[in-house]
């Protein structure tokens, strides 16, 4: 029997060494694609997934190369990696205007935007604005585009580990306002699949969830049986979390970026445009990732 050639995909993912692009790159590999990878430093990267991938260091933000290094590209993750600006939805638009500048001049067919839940209100939250600016940009290109609304990562808790061996948990947040909680892993793997399937056309938006929403109080409730240590959930006030990232050096704007993404949740006003379902469903709990990623690190 004669081999039968099908058309060769190149599908690009950028931030590939985060904890949702380190992922996707995985199952990409695994899936049996040879990913193209854009990431500023290629030593971050795991050598067994290197020598399976092809590799462009640049900046995201650097138009030119991300055009040169996307031509060719039936897919693309896309994913604004962090920026410097002093103006952090600045820096999202710059970030954004790149992307699109790509899939418009490449003609890329299939494109998958790593968002927020929250992005749909386009103002009021904050950086999350942001990507509702680069979800427009994207729109604009007029591609087949998926954009994944994706909840609170569990991966942000890894940043409160001293609070956490004290005992605390925190957010600016009412300790019981309830909001979707997802894994990190599984948005990676609802970004690969919309990424390998061909048979979506047109602009959705999908949420991207985990299994239930929490509260805060209901996180430290979680973490106390899973730790084997009692936790206990507070609120900070604005003031002092505001306070805390002016002493390491954030401007003013960056802060605000910041208080914005809470601020967004608390408007009576915001019905998310992806309300909780069957798809926007997915299957990590906190108590398994606790136990898992946290538990080892406390």
């Amino acid at each position: 029997m004669k081999d039968i050639k099908e058309p060769t995909s190149k599908i690009v993912l950028s931030t590939p060494t985060g904890n949702v692009g380190s992922r996707v790159a995985q199952l990409l590999v695994q899936a049996g694609i040879r990913p193209t990878l854009l990431l500023r430093n290629a030593a971050k990267l795991d050598p067994a997934l290197r020598e399976r991938c092809d590799i462009h260091e640049l900046d995201q933000g650097d138009t030119n190369a991300v055009v040169r290094a996307t031509a060719g590209a039936t897919a693309l993750h896309w994913v604004n990696p962090p920026t410097l600006d002093d103006d952090p939805v600045a820096g999202h638009i710059r970030m954004g205007r790149s992307a699109a500048a790509a899939v418009r001049e490449n003609q890329i067919p299939r494109v998958v935007f790593q968002s927020s839940g929250g992005a749909e209100a386009r103002a009021g939250f904050g950086d999350i604005d942001g990507l509702g600016y680069t979800e427009e940009l994207l729109d604009a290109t007029g591609t087949n585009i998926t954009h994944l609304r994706c909840g609170y990562f569990f991966t942000n808790l890894l940043m409160d580990l001293d609070s956490i061996r004290e005992g605390k948990v925190g957010s600016t947040l009412p300790v019981d306002h309830r909001m979707p909680w997802v894994a990190p892993r599984d948005i990676a793997e609802v970004a690969a699949t919309r990424l390998l399937s061909t048979e979506w056309h047109g602009r959705h938006t999908q949420g991207v969830q985990g299994p239930e929403d929490l509260s805060f109080r209901e996180v430290a409730q979680i973490l106390s049986s899973t730790l084997g240590r009692k936790i206990e959930a507070q609120q900070i006030p604005e003031e002092i979390v505001a306070a805390n990232l002016h002493t390491v050096g954030l401007g003013e704007k960056q802060i605000q970026a910041i208080l914005g993404m809470s601020r967004g949740q608390l408007d009576p006003a915001y019905v998310p445009e992806n309300p909780r379902s069957y798809l926007s469903t997915t299957p990590t709990t906190l108590r398994a990732w606790a136990h898992e990623v946290l538990r080892p690190l406390l």
